[in-house]
């Protein structure tokens, strides 16, 4: 192992977190073959089409259903929505509200959490038809458990390996939003696995962001600020919360869209703000991207508004302190891009905890914060 991560793969409590983050390349090319293999299974699940797809999962599983939803909108033809499993637990009523055909797609690295199996139990007390696709990294987990052998549900098991031991979710986010990409999508997305599989290694083997993540860090930000849109915008929420969470919340991030970030929340500029935007591949988007782009770097201190992804124009050259390219993914959708991108903010993310002397394989060490989410009361909804 080579780069940043070869130099942080014996720090004290960083183990499980730097092997997770090298070992995506490898787990998104079995996940390519795992769909493959249960390519006519699925296609017999999925038939008859829903009219309404759910995406849905909890903290960074419901970041994948954000990352996905617009793609697989037009793609499928139909309605596809992301909605947290909170907030289908606190309100199935609203999310639920039209009693439509509905395939239900969970997200869960570990399937242990209580809204996991609570969203799918509550999803058939709303609804009069609905489905499941369990996309969960772990066999012995609740999730998995409760919905194998049903004729209503069909459990996508993971590679062992993505059922993260470290506390972030790193390699169980990009290997569920892959797999379920190639689920749902259809084979517009045949070998896009492998390609972004060595973007991703150009990243981890050649070290290709590590002066860029060293100048960033170098400027001992207190706060980070991440902009995307479309797809990007699930991408930008969860290089937030990994931020967050590998720092122990020592370093404040925070997520919005490029034309989003002007509408309040870019108060949180300051002197000690670095602002990451996901540049899009797709040429109208990508001007949104560039407008808050040009914008920030008017007002803001020279290399403090990066621009991150595949853009020839924009991020496609040589890395510097101010374009992080994102090579061999300058063509493909956003919804694919999201993949290799999430890798700065994980880099981000780990090399910023070791430098503070946090460890990032177990950042709350007091537990107010768990891998596993406990200490949810679930109420009985009544009819």
């Amino acid at each position: 192992m080579t780069g940043l991560l070869g130099s942080l793969a014996h720090e004290t409590g960083a183990d499980d977190t730097v092997r997770e983050i090298a070992q995506q390349p490898r787990v998104w090319r079995e996940i390519d073959g795992i769909v493959a293999a249960s390519r006519a299974e699925l296609d017999a699940f999925l038939r008859p089409p829903a009219a309404r797809v759910v995406l849905t999962g909890a903290g960074t599983s419901s970041f994948a259903g954000q990352v996905l939803a617009t793609t697989l909108t037009r793609r499928l033809g139909r309605r596809v929505d992301a909605v947290p499993t909170t907030d289908i637990v606190a309100d199935p009523r609203g999310c639920f509200a039209e009693d439509l055909p509905t395939l239900l797609v969970s997200f869960a690295r570990s399937g242990d959490s209580p809204e996991s199996v609570a969203a799918t139990e509550l999803a058939e007390q709303c609804l009069s038809d609905v489905r499941h696709l369990v996309i969960t990294c772990n066999a012995k987990g609740r999730l998995a458990q409760e919905h194998s052998g049903r004729t209503a549900s069909y459990v996508l098991l993971m590679p062992p390996a993505s059922n993260d031991r470290g506390f972030a979710m790193t390699s169980s986010f990009t290997g569920m939003t892959l797999a379920a990409l190639l689920a749902l999508g259809g084979p517009a997305y045949a070998g896009v696995a492998g390609r972004l599989a060595r973007a991703a290694e150009r990243i981890i083997q050649d070290g290709t962001l590590d002066q860029g993540i060293d100048a960033l860090l170098a400027r001992d930000p207190q706060r980070i600020v991440y902009l995307g849109s479309g797809p990007l915008r699930g991408l930008a929420a969860e290089s937030a919360l990994k931020t967050l969470e590998l720092t122990g919340g020592q370093i404040v991030a925070l997520s919005d869209s490029a034309l989003g970030f002007r509408h309040g929340p870019k108060a949180v500029l300051n002197e000690r703000t670095v602002v990451i935007v996901y540049v899009s591949n797709d040429p109208y988007t990508r001007e949104y991207d560039q407008d808050i782009l040009t914008e920030l770097r008017s007002t803001m201190p020279p290399g403090s508004v990066i621009a991150a992804g595949g853009a020839p124009d924009e991020a496609g050259g040589a890395p510097d302190e101010e374009s992080w390219p994102i090579h061999g993914a300058d063509d493909v959708e956003d919804v694919a891009l999201a993949l290799p991108a999430v890798l700065c903010a994980q880099l981000i993310g780990l090399k910023a905890a070791v430098l503070r002397g946090i460890r990032p394989d177990n950042p709350f060490p007091s537990g107010e914060v768990n891998r596993v989410v406990h200490g949810v009361t679930l109420h009985r909804l009544q009819h």
